[in-house]
């Protein structure tokens, strides 16, 4: 094990990846010489040369629709979009191209591509460029989504994420990006695509969480504990594909459901999450699920308002409270 940040720990996981296969480059906005906007690229471009880590125009329709053409063609782009809130951009490329062409094609072409894409508020970056919108590609088939908490899993999960055949949306919340945590170094460490892990074993609720809300959830269950409510915190780790047995598993065992998540509640992952649990296993909740989010509003740039706006461990554990 070595201490890492999250974001070193992702530059560490393109390195690997770029020496064991010639054909992984890195492409975005300021990723070469400026090192990334948030410094997770770092001194790629002097280890490997301008041609394997491209800055970009500022245009997220070429960033996207250019990493297509190159995963069609033979080479497995990991591209940067600098902001969640740009995605919207490149939607056609996204939506129309990256995820349809394999079953448009009848499986004769296939788009290994990344879509490195950070998110999140936190930061007093306003409402532009402080989403959380994840759930936007969950809804279309032929992605995979994928949305590491800590700095070991977004290492594997970004390993794994360049070496599958198929596109993957790969959300990194802001905030995370100066957490350190114990990193595997070894060059084959993976954690697979579509596995959840259980963080915190319990036995009174369920908290499933996402991003920077399972540290929330974690830090919520430790004071729970104190009152005597046994918390189990899981996280999916891959939105897309949903580990929902390990959800379900959890849920028949505690009877209770809450779902922490930084997105704003309508339309939310998080309603996903609930809708499934509710299809498959109604019988085992004692109780109705719950959900933590934003409010239905955009992001403000008041430090003091963003503050009130984010989930936090306090309203977790308020709203478990509320449970019993």
């Amino acid at each position: 094990m070595k201490k890492l940040s999250y974001a070193e720990a992702l530059r560490l996981a393109m390195e690997e990846e770029m020496n064991r296969d010639s054909s992984v480059f890195v492409m975005g906005e300021d990723v070469g010489v400026f090192g990334g906007c948030f410094g997770v690229t770092g001194d790629l471009v002097e280890k490997f040369g301008e041609d394997r880590v491209r800055d970009t125009p500022i245009t997220e329709t070429a960033i996207v629709g250019s990493a297509v053409g190159a995963a069609m063609t033979g080479s497995r782009p990991v591209a940067e979009i600098m902001f969640a809130g740009f995605l919207g951009v490149a939607m056609d490329e996204i939506f129309n191209q990256a995820a349809k062409m394999c079953y448009m094609t009848g499986g004769q072409a296939h788009v290994p591509m990344v879509l490195r894409i950070p998110d999140g508020a936190g930061i007093g970056a306003a409402a532009q460029h402080s989403e959380r919108t994840e759930a936007w590609v969950t809804h279309v088939p032929g992605l995979k989504v994928v949305y590491p908490s800590n700095p070991a899993d977004a290492k594997g999960l970004l390993k794994a994420a360049i070496r599958d055949e198929d596109p993957v949306m790969f959300f990194e919340h802001k905030i995370l990006y100066n957490h350190v945590g114990d990193v595997p170094e070894e060059d084959d460490y993976i954690v697979p695509l579509g596995k959840g892990e259980i963080k915190r074993e319990g036995s009174d609720v369920t908290i499933v969480a996402t991003g920077i809300e399972v540290s929330h959830a974690l830090e919520a269950a430790e004071q729970l504990a104190e009152e005597g409510i046994d918390v189990e915190v899981i996280d999916p780790r891959t939105l897309v594909p949903l580990d929902i047995d390990m959800i379900m598993k959890s849920v028949e065992k505690t009877g209770k459901l809450l779902i922490a998540s930084e997105e704003t509640k309508r339309g939310s992952f998080a309603s996903e999450i609930a809708a499934e649990v509710a299809e498959g296993g109604l019988f085992y909740l004692e109780q109705p699920i719950k959900r933590v989010c934003a409010p239905d509003a955009p992001v403000p740039f008041s430090s003091v308002l963003e503050q009130a706006y984010l989930p936090n461990p306090k309203k977790i554990a308020d709203a478990v409270r509320e449970m019993f």
